[in-house]
Protein backbone atom coordinates (compact mmCIF):
# COMPACT_ATOMS: atom_id res chain seq x y z
CA UNK A 1 0.00 0.00 0.00
CA UNK A 2 1.60 3.93 -0.63
CA UNK A 3 2.68 5.61 2.09
CA UNK A 4 0.00 8.16 3.85
CA UNK A 5 2.59 11.33 4.62
CA UNK A 6 1.35 13.79 7.49
CA UNK A 7 2.64 17.07 7.70
CA UNK A 8 3.04 18.38 11.22
CA UNK A 9 2.67 22.39 12.24
CA UNK A 10 3.34 22.99 15.52
CA UNK A 11 6.09 21.06 17.56
CA UNK A 12 4.85 22.61 21.37
CA UNK A 13 3.50 20.36 23.57
CA UNK A 14 0.90 18.27 21.59
CA UNK A 15 2.59 18.50 18.47
CA UNK A 16 5.72 16.75 20.06
CA UNK A 17 3.90 14.34 21.76
CA UNK A 18 1.94 13.31 18.22
CA UNK A 19 5.33 12.40 16.62
CA UNK A 20 7.06 10.93 19.56
CA UNK A 21 4.07 8.37 19.80
CA UNK A 22 3.55 8.33 15.93
CA UNK A 23 7.36 7.40 15.71
CA UNK A 24 7.53 5.20 18.72
CA UNK A 25 4.12 3.19 17.42
CA UNK A 26 5.15 3.31 13.78
CA UNK A 27 4.87 -0.78 13.17
CA UNK A 28 2.09 -1.17 15.38
CA UNK A 29 0.13 1.78 13.32
CA UNK A 30 1.40 0.49 10.23
CA UNK A 31 -0.62 -2.66 11.21
CA UNK A 32 -3.83 -1.16 12.22
CA UNK A 33 -3.79 1.05 9.56
CA UNK A 34 -2.85 -1.28 6.32
CA UNK A 35 -0.10 0.73 4.75
CA UNK A 36 3.03 3.03 6.47
CA UNK A 37 2.25 6.66 8.08
CA UNK A 38 4.87 9.10 7.37
CA UNK A 39 5.79 12.39 8.83
CA UNK A 40 6.86 13.74 5.40
CA UNK A 41 7.32 17.75 6.85
CA UNK A 42 7.38 19.76 10.08
CA UNK A 43 6.38 23.66 10.33
CA UNK A 44 7.69 25.28 13.46
CA UNK A 45 9.36 28.37 14.37
CA UNK A 46 11.69 26.78 16.89
CA UNK A 47 13.03 22.88 17.44
CA UNK A 48 12.11 20.68 20.23
CA UNK A 49 14.25 19.23 21.98
CA UNK A 50 12.03 16.39 22.90
CA UNK A 51 11.71 15.42 19.77
CA UNK A 52 14.25 13.27 17.21
CA UNK A 53 13.30 14.98 14.06
CA UNK A 54 16.81 14.91 12.68
CA UNK A 55 15.70 13.08 9.64
CA UNK A 56 12.52 14.80 9.10
CA UNK A 57 12.35 17.83 6.84
CA UNK A 58 11.80 21.18 9.36
CA UNK A 59 10.32 24.56 7.51
CA UNK A 60 9.54 27.89 9.49
CA UNK A 61 7.56 28.50 6.60
CA UNK A 62 3.97 26.90 8.13
CA UNK A 63 1.81 27.73 4.83
CA UNK A 64 4.97 25.74 2.90
CA UNK A 65 3.15 22.29 4.85
CA UNK A 66 -0.08 22.89 3.81
CA UNK A 67 0.44 23.30 -0.14
CA UNK A 68 2.97 20.50 -0.62
CA UNK A 69 2.02 18.35 -2.52
CA UNK A 70 3.37 15.17 -1.28
CA UNK A 71 1.45 15.85 1.88
CA UNK A 72 -2.05 14.03 2.20
CA UNK A 73 -3.00 14.73 6.13
CA UNK A 74 -1.82 18.42 7.51
CA UNK A 75 -1.85 18.49 11.53
CA UNK A 76 -2.35 22.14 12.80
CA UNK A 77 -1.01 22.33 16.72
CA UNK A 78 -0.25 26.30 16.67
CA UNK A 79 -3.36 27.18 18.39
CA UNK A 80 -4.75 30.86 18.31
CA UNK A 81 -7.56 31.80 15.53
CA UNK A 82 -6.22 33.73 12.76
CA UNK A 83 -2.98 32.19 11.67
CA UNK A 84 -4.87 28.35 12.42
CA UNK A 85 -7.70 29.25 10.43
CA UNK A 86 -5.85 31.00 7.43
CA UNK A 87 -3.32 27.16 7.76
CA UNK A 88 -6.33 24.90 7.85
CA UNK A 89 -8.62 26.83 5.00
CA UNK A 90 -5.38 26.71 2.89
CA UNK A 91 -4.63 23.19 3.26
CA UNK A 92 -8.35 22.42 2.32
CA UNK A 93 -8.25 24.56 -0.61
CA UNK A 94 -5.16 22.56 -1.50
CA UNK A 95 -6.99 19.35 -1.29
CA UNK A 96 -5.30 17.78 1.99
CA UNK A 97 -6.81 16.52 4.95
CA UNK A 98 -7.11 18.45 8.46
CA UNK A 99 -6.43 17.22 11.83
CA UNK A 100 -5.91 19.74 14.55
CA UNK A 101 -6.26 19.85 18.77
CA UNK A 102 -7.60 23.36 18.32
CA UNK A 103 -10.82 23.43 20.51
CA UNK A 104 -11.08 27.61 19.77
CA UNK A 105 -10.56 27.07 16.11
CA UNK A 106 -13.50 24.33 15.81
CA UNK A 107 -15.90 26.17 18.64
CA UNK A 108 -15.67 29.19 16.91
CA UNK A 109 -14.79 28.91 13.08
CA UNK A 110 -16.01 25.08 12.52
CA UNK A 111 -19.07 25.80 11.01
CA UNK A 112 -16.77 27.71 8.42
CA UNK A 113 -14.22 24.85 8.29
CA UNK A 114 -16.93 22.09 7.53
CA UNK A 115 -18.56 23.67 4.70
CA UNK A 116 -14.95 24.23 2.87
CA UNK A 117 -14.17 20.61 3.35
CA UNK A 118 -17.41 19.48 2.50
CA UNK A 119 -16.62 21.84 -1.05
CA UNK A 120 -13.46 20.06 -1.59
CA UNK A 121 -14.48 16.85 -0.75
CA UNK A 122 -11.43 16.37 2.25
CA UNK A 123 -11.72 14.98 6.07
CA UNK A 124 -11.35 17.91 9.15
CA UNK A 125 -11.00 15.79 12.33
CA UNK A 126 -10.46 17.11 16.05
CA UNK A 127 -10.60 14.41 18.53
CA UNK A 128 -8.36 15.84 20.43
CA UNK A 129 -9.38 19.40 20.69
CA UNK A 130 -12.04 17.59 23.42
CA UNK A 131 -11.26 16.07 26.75
CA UNK A 132 -7.06 15.41 25.60
CA UNK A 133 -7.24 11.55 25.15
CA UNK A 134 -10.53 10.56 26.24
CA UNK A 135 -12.36 9.42 22.90
CA UNK A 136 -15.29 11.71 23.91
CA UNK A 137 -16.18 12.70 20.25
CA UNK A 138 -15.66 8.65 19.09
CA UNK A 139 -17.87 7.95 21.31
CA UNK A 140 -20.59 10.28 20.65
CA UNK A 141 -20.60 10.46 16.92
CA UNK A 142 -20.01 6.31 16.35
CA UNK A 143 -20.52 4.10 19.59
CA UNK A 144 -23.70 6.26 20.67
CA UNK A 145 -25.26 7.20 17.14
CA UNK A 146 -28.16 4.72 17.76
CA UNK A 147 -29.38 6.80 20.95
CA UNK A 148 -31.22 9.78 21.57
CA UNK A 149 -28.41 11.96 23.81
CA UNK A 150 -30.43 13.43 26.91
CA UNK A 151 -27.27 15.25 28.91
CA UNK A 152 -23.58 15.67 28.49
CA UNK A 153 -22.29 16.97 31.70
CA UNK A 154 -18.59 16.90 32.04
CA UNK A 155 -15.57 18.24 33.66
CA UNK A 156 -13.50 19.24 31.02
CA UNK A 157 -11.31 21.60 32.26
CA UNK A 158 -8.23 19.96 34.13
CA UNK A 159 -6.75 23.39 35.60
CA UNK A 160 -10.35 24.77 36.65
CA UNK A 161 -10.45 20.86 38.01
CA UNK A 162 -7.37 20.94 39.93
CA UNK A 163 -7.84 24.21 41.79
CA UNK A 164 -11.37 22.92 43.01
CA UNK A 165 -9.51 19.93 44.05
CA UNK A 166 -6.96 21.34 45.92
CA UNK A 167 -9.60 23.90 47.66
CA UNK A 168 -11.81 21.14 48.56
CA UNK A 169 -9.35 18.37 49.86
CA UNK A 170 -6.73 21.37 51.62
CA UNK A 171 -9.23 23.71 52.39
CA UNK A 172 -6.84 26.19 50.72
CA UNK A 173 -8.03 29.52 48.66
CA UNK A 174 -8.90 30.60 45.38
CA UNK A 175 -5.73 32.44 44.60
CA UNK A 176 -2.92 30.46 46.25
CA UNK A 177 -4.04 27.42 44.76
CA UNK A 178 -3.86 29.22 41.33
CA UNK A 179 -0.61 30.20 41.89
CA UNK A 180 0.63 26.48 42.71
CA UNK A 181 -1.10 25.85 38.81
CA UNK A 182 0.45 28.24 37.41
CA UNK A 183 4.08 27.18 39.02
CA UNK A 184 3.82 23.49 37.99
CA UNK A 185 2.22 24.69 34.56
CA UNK A 186 -1.44 23.61 35.07
CA UNK A 187 -2.10 27.32 34.48
CA UNK A 188 -1.04 29.94 32.20
CA UNK A 189 0.75 33.37 32.65
CA UNK A 190 -2.80 34.49 31.87
CA UNK A 191 -5.03 31.66 33.38
CA UNK A 192 -8.51 33.42 31.90
CA UNK A 193 -9.42 31.05 29.68
CA UNK A 194 -9.39 28.08 32.02
CA UNK A 195 -10.15 29.94 35.29
CA UNK A 196 -13.31 31.75 33.61
CA UNK A 197 -14.44 28.59 31.76
CA UNK A 198 -13.90 30.07 28.50
CA UNK A 199 -11.91 27.02 27.12
CA UNK A 200 -14.75 24.85 28.57
CA UNK A 201 -17.47 26.32 27.11
CA UNK A 202 -15.33 25.84 23.48
CA UNK A 203 -15.28 21.89 24.59
CA UNK A 204 -18.72 21.76 24.93
CA UNK A 205 -19.74 23.64 22.23
CA UNK A 206 -18.67 20.57 20.24
CA UNK A 207 -20.18 18.48 21.68
CA UNK A 208 -23.36 20.08 22.19
CA UNK A 209 -23.43 20.05 18.12
CA UNK A 210 -22.21 16.34 17.69
CA UNK A 211 -24.78 15.27 20.41
CA UNK A 212 -27.73 16.91 18.99
CA UNK A 213 -26.79 17.75 15.75
CA UNK A 214 -27.02 21.22 15.29
CA UNK A 215 -24.35 24.01 13.82
CA UNK A 216 -21.65 25.08 16.37
CA UNK A 217 -23.02 28.48 18.11
CA UNK A 218 -20.37 29.13 20.82
CA UNK A 219 -21.55 32.76 21.39
CA UNK A 220 -24.89 31.10 22.50
CA UNK A 221 -22.92 29.37 25.50
CA UNK A 222 -23.62 30.49 28.97
CA UNK A 223 -19.69 30.94 30.79
CA UNK A 224 -19.37 31.28 34.29
CA UNK A 225 -15.62 30.95 35.63
CA UNK A 226 -14.56 30.18 39.74
CA UNK A 227 -12.72 32.71 40.43
CA UNK A 228 -15.58 34.03 43.07
CA UNK A 229 -15.67 30.37 44.74
CA UNK A 230 -14.31 30.92 47.96
CA UNK A 231 -12.82 28.12 50.41
CA UNK A 232 -15.85 28.94 52.60
CA UNK A 233 -18.20 27.49 49.91
CA UNK A 234 -16.15 24.91 49.45
CA UNK A 235 -16.99 24.33 53.55
CA UNK A 236 -20.28 25.16 53.57
CA UNK A 237 -21.29 22.60 50.43
CA UNK A 238 -19.11 19.91 52.04
CA UNK A 239 -21.03 19.79 55.32
CA UNK A 240 -24.17 19.75 53.01
CA UNK A 241 -23.12 16.96 51.71
CA UNK A 242 -22.09 18.09 47.96
CA UNK A 243 -18.98 18.74 45.92
CA UNK A 244 -18.15 21.94 44.15
CA UNK A 245 -17.02 21.22 40.50
CA UNK A 246 -17.10 23.63 37.46
CA UNK A 247 -18.88 21.61 34.74
CA UNK A 248 -20.12 21.99 31.17
CA UNK A 249 -23.46 21.13 30.99
CA UNK A 250 -25.41 20.16 27.32
CA UNK A 251 -29.11 19.60 27.78
CA UNK A 252 -31.78 18.78 25.87
CA UNK A 253 -35.11 20.02 26.89
CA UNK A 254 -38.49 20.65 24.80
CA UNK A 255 -37.94 24.41 24.67
CA UNK A 256 -34.13 23.95 23.32
CA UNK A 257 -30.54 23.17 24.28
CA UNK A 258 -29.50 24.22 27.57
CA UNK A 259 -25.56 25.09 26.96
CA UNK A 260 -23.94 26.15 29.82
CA UNK A 261 -20.58 25.90 32.02
CA UNK A 262 -20.50 27.27 35.19
CA UNK A 263 -19.57 26.11 39.12
CA UNK A 264 -21.82 23.49 40.03
CA UNK A 265 -22.57 21.85 43.24
CA UNK A 266 -23.13 17.60 43.07
CA UNK A 267 -23.71 15.14 45.36
CA UNK A 268 -20.74 13.48 47.28
CA UNK A 269 -21.68 10.12 46.33
CA UNK A 270 -21.57 10.91 42.34
CA UNK A 271 -19.01 9.90 39.98
CA UNK A 272 -17.95 13.35 38.80
CA UNK A 273 -17.57 14.87 42.63
CA UNK A 274 -14.51 12.06 42.86
CA UNK A 275 -12.82 13.09 39.94
CA UNK A 276 -10.02 15.14 40.84
CA UNK A 277 -6.70 17.12 40.14
CA UNK A 278 -6.08 17.60 36.27
CA UNK A 279 -8.66 14.41 35.21
CA UNK A 280 -11.46 15.01 33.11
CA UNK A 281 -14.60 13.22 32.70
CA UNK A 282 -17.66 13.25 31.29
CA UNK A 283 -20.95 11.71 31.77
CA UNK A 284 -23.74 11.11 28.58
CA UNK A 285 -27.28 10.33 29.63
CA UNK A 286 -28.73 8.79 26.45
CA UNK A 287 -32.33 6.84 26.07
CA UNK A 288 -31.16 3.71 25.43
CA UNK A 289 -27.55 3.23 27.30
CA UNK A 290 -28.46 5.48 29.52
CA UNK A 291 -25.57 6.76 31.82
CA UNK A 292 -21.58 6.62 30.44
CA UNK A 293 -18.70 7.78 32.14
CA UNK A 294 -15.77 8.92 30.04
CA UNK A 295 -12.65 9.27 32.12
CA UNK A 296 -9.17 10.11 31.89
CA UNK A 297 -6.19 12.50 30.62
CA UNK A 298 -7.39 15.66 29.62
CA UNK A 299 -4.76 16.88 28.79
CA UNK A 300 -0.61 15.98 27.96
CA UNK A 301 2.39 15.77 25.27
CA UNK A 302 1.22 11.82 24.91
CA UNK A 303 -2.01 11.34 25.88
CA UNK A 304 -3.39 14.57 23.28
CA UNK A 305 -1.05 13.06 20.86
CA UNK A 306 -2.59 10.09 20.97
CA UNK A 307 -6.25 11.16 20.35
CA UNK A 308 -4.25 13.61 17.32
CA UNK A 309 -2.77 10.08 15.97
CA UNK A 310 -6.06 8.20 15.96
CA UNK A 311 -7.66 11.05 13.93
CA UNK A 312 -4.80 10.62 11.13
CA UNK A 313 -5.33 6.78 11.21
CA UNK A 314 -9.26 6.85 11.01
CA UNK A 315 -8.52 9.70 7.49
CA UNK A 316 -5.78 6.99 6.32
CA UNK A 317 -8.04 4.37 6.49
CA UNK A 318 -10.74 6.50 4.32
CA UNK A 319 -7.60 7.34 1.98
CA UNK A 320 -7.18 3.37 1.20
CA UNK A 321 -11.29 3.25 0.28
CA UNK A 322 -13.40 3.56 3.31
CA UNK A 323 -16.03 6.12 3.51
CA UNK A 324 -15.51 9.27 5.88
CA UNK A 325 -17.67 10.29 8.81
CA UNK A 326 -19.76 13.83 8.76
CA UNK A 327 -17.68 16.27 10.90
CA UNK A 328 -20.26 16.39 13.21
CA UNK A 329 -21.40 13.17 13.17
CA UNK A 330 -24.85 14.26 11.19
CA UNK A 331 -24.99 15.32 7.07
CA UNK A 332 -23.79 18.69 7.00
CA UNK A 333 -27.60 19.46 4.97
CA UNK A 334 -28.97 18.00 7.78
CA UNK A 335 -28.20 20.05 10.68
CA UNK A 336 -31.48 21.49 12.98
CA UNK A 337 -31.79 24.46 13.99
CA UNK A 338 -32.97 23.68 17.46
CA UNK A 339 -32.88 26.89 19.54
CA UNK A 340 -30.16 27.24 22.30
CA UNK A 341 -31.55 28.60 25.48
CA UNK A 342 -30.63 31.97 27.13
CA UNK A 343 -29.03 31.32 30.53
CA UNK A 344 -32.27 32.73 31.85
CA UNK A 345 -33.92 29.84 30.43
CA UNK A 346 -32.05 27.60 32.10
CA UNK A 347 -33.68 25.17 35.10
CA UNK A 348 -31.42 24.33 38.27
CA UNK A 349 -31.04 23.91 42.31
CA UNK A 350 -29.46 26.89 43.64
CA UNK A 351 -26.84 27.14 46.87
CA UNK A 352 -27.21 30.67 48.24
CA UNK A 353 -24.87 32.06 50.61
CA UNK A 354 -26.43 35.24 52.21
CA UNK A 355 -24.40 37.76 54.65
CA UNK A 356 -27.04 38.48 56.64
CA UNK A 357 -27.25 41.04 59.78
CA UNK A 358 -27.96 39.39 63.11
CA UNK A 359 -31.55 41.21 63.84
CA UNK A 360 -34.97 39.24 64.21
CA UNK A 361 -37.04 38.92 60.78
CA UNK A 362 -34.18 38.30 58.52
CA UNK A 363 -35.05 35.01 57.15
CA UNK A 364 -38.63 35.46 56.89
CA UNK A 365 -38.25 38.54 54.76
CA UNK A 366 -35.89 36.70 52.42
CA UNK A 367 -38.33 33.13 52.62
CA UNK A 368 -41.00 35.70 51.53
CA UNK A 369 -39.07 36.90 48.69
CA UNK A 370 -38.55 33.36 47.82
CA UNK A 371 -42.23 32.45 47.79
CA UNK A 372 -43.59 35.12 46.26
CA UNK A 373 -41.02 33.37 43.11
CA UNK A 374 -42.49 30.45 43.59
CA UNK A 375 -38.92 29.18 44.28
CA UNK A 376 -39.14 26.13 47.05
CA UNK A 377 -36.43 25.80 50.27
CA UNK A 378 -34.88 22.22 50.55
CA UNK A 379 -32.53 23.27 53.51
CA UNK A 380 -31.81 26.44 55.63
CA UNK A 381 -28.40 26.47 57.69
CA UNK A 382 -27.59 29.44 59.77
CA UNK A 383 -23.92 29.70 60.86
CA UNK A 384 -22.41 30.85 63.73
CA UNK A 385 -19.78 33.65 63.40
CA UNK A 386 -17.52 36.39 65.16
CA UNK A 387 -18.50 38.62 62.37
CA UNK A 388 -20.87 41.60 62.18
CA UNK A 389 -23.19 39.38 60.23
CA UNK A 390 -24.62 35.92 60.01
CA UNK A 391 -23.64 34.14 57.48
CA UNK A 392 -26.78 32.25 56.26
CA UNK A 393 -26.75 28.96 53.52
CA UNK A 394 -30.09 28.17 51.09
CA UNK A 395 -30.63 25.03 49.26
CA UNK A 396 -33.64 25.78 46.70
CA UNK A 397 -35.42 23.32 44.24
CA UNK A 398 -35.47 23.63 40.66
CA UNK A 399 -36.44 26.73 39.22
CA UNK A 400 -36.32 28.90 36.41
CA UNK A 401 -32.96 30.59 36.28
CA UNK A 402 -35.28 34.06 35.34
CA UNK A 403 -37.01 33.72 38.61
CA UNK A 404 -33.66 33.30 40.80
CA UNK A 405 -32.89 36.17 39.10
CA UNK A 406 -35.61 38.44 40.35
CA UNK A 407 -35.37 36.80 43.90
CA UNK A 408 -31.85 37.39 44.14
CA UNK A 409 -32.28 40.94 43.17
CA UNK A 410 -35.06 41.63 45.34
CA UNK A 411 -32.97 39.87 48.41
CA UNK A 412 -29.64 41.87 47.67
CA UNK A 413 -32.24 45.31 47.88
CA UNK A 414 -32.76 44.13 51.30
CA UNK A 415 -31.42 46.71 54.38
CA UNK A 416 -30.71 43.48 56.36
CA UNK A 417 -28.26 41.62 53.66
CA UNK A 418 -24.96 42.44 53.74
CA UNK A 419 -23.24 42.60 50.11
CA UNK A 420 -23.98 40.41 47.21
CA UNK A 421 -25.65 36.96 47.42
CA UNK A 422 -23.49 33.83 46.31
CA UNK A 423 -25.15 31.74 44.23
CA UNK A 424 -24.22 28.23 42.77
CA UNK A 425 -26.30 26.04 40.28
CA UNK A 426 -27.11 22.51 42.02
CA UNK A 427 -27.38 19.99 40.01
CA UNK A 428 -28.69 15.96 40.77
Amino acid sequence: MKPVKVGICGLGTVGSGAFNVLTRNAQEITRRVGCEIIVEQIGARRDNPNCMTTTTNITRDIFEVAVNPDIDIVVELIGGYEVALKLVLLAIENGKHVVTANKALIAEHGNEIFAAAQKHNVTVAFESAVAGGIPIIKALREGLAGNKINNITGIINGTGNFILSEMQEKGRDFADVLAEAQALGYAEADPTFDVEGIDAAHKLTILASIAYGVPLQFAKAYTEGISKVTSEDVKFADELGYRIKHLGIARRTEQGIELRVHPTMIAKQTLLANVNGVMNAVVVDSDAVGQTLHYGAGAGDEATGSAVIADIIDIARNIQGSSAIAPLGFQNDALANTEILAMNQTKTGYYLHLKAAEKPGVLAEVTKILGQSDINIEAIVQKESDEDYVPVILLTQQVVEAQMNQAITAIEALDCILGDVTRIRVEH
